[in-house]
């Protein structure tokens, strides 16, 4: 567990624009988040999280899997990058890909992850359109620590959000975004303060 009187330092893992990343990266700068994001890898060289990154002056790396022989090797690569900067928490902002083991024990119930949905409902892929094909009337989004399993890890946040008779997956996205911004960035505030403890399958938050 982290000190709460230790600012701590944030790895995180991309593949896309990083509006997450964005929103973690301003609470720090804005004061509001005893963290500090010292490393941002992605496995994509087009990713524009990383253009993100580097504006702020945060070391930015592009890791191609294919230049490794598997998920393993690739994680076990991501476990020496991170460690080389003396991460404390791993936070996967839109990283897709499903890590190993490899990456998991390296940083014990140190791996968080968000889901446009509210767990267990609707993990995996597509989750927006998941919920519009099955008629749900609330959405949301869950931060959750990583285990082995496909969005399976122990629960810490959710947010609700209304699913409107005339949503489509692009508006539906865009208002669940909103919830994700705000619930990500207190969630690693909350691993900050070393408030969070992994009992079993659920997370205490004391």
């Amino acid at each position: 567990m982290v000190k709460s009187n230790s600012r701590i330092r944030v790895g995180v893992l991309i593949s896309g624009g990083g509006t997450n990343l964005q929103a973690i990266i301003d609470r720090s700068a804005a004061g509001e988040l005893d963290a500090e994001v010292v490393c941002v890898i992605s496995n994509r060289a087009d990713a524009f999280g990383l253009q993100r990154a580097r504006k702020h002056g945060i070391d930015a790396l592009h890791l191609d899997y294919r230049s490794h022989s598997g998920r393993q090797e690739y994680d076990t690569a991501l476990a020496e990058y991170l460690k080389s900067f003396n991460v404390d928490l791993v936070v996967l902002a839109g990283f897709m890909r499903i890590v190993t083991p490899v990456l998991l024990e390296a940083f014990p119930n140190r791996v968080m992850n968000i889901h446009p949905a509210l767990l267990p409902s609707f993990p995996g892929l597509d989750a927006q359109k998941q919920a519009l094909d099955y008629g749900a009337k609330i959405s949301g989004c869950t931060v959750h620590f990583v285990d082995a399993g496909t969005d399976t890890g122990p629960i810490i946040l959710q947010s609700a959000v209304p699913v409107l008779e005339d949503d489509t997956v692009e508006t539906l996205s865009a208002r669940i975004h909103i919830e994700e911004h705000r619930l990500y960035p207190a969630a690693i505030q909350l691993f900050a303060e070393g408030r969070l403890t992994v009992e079993g399958r659920k997370v205490r938050i004391s």
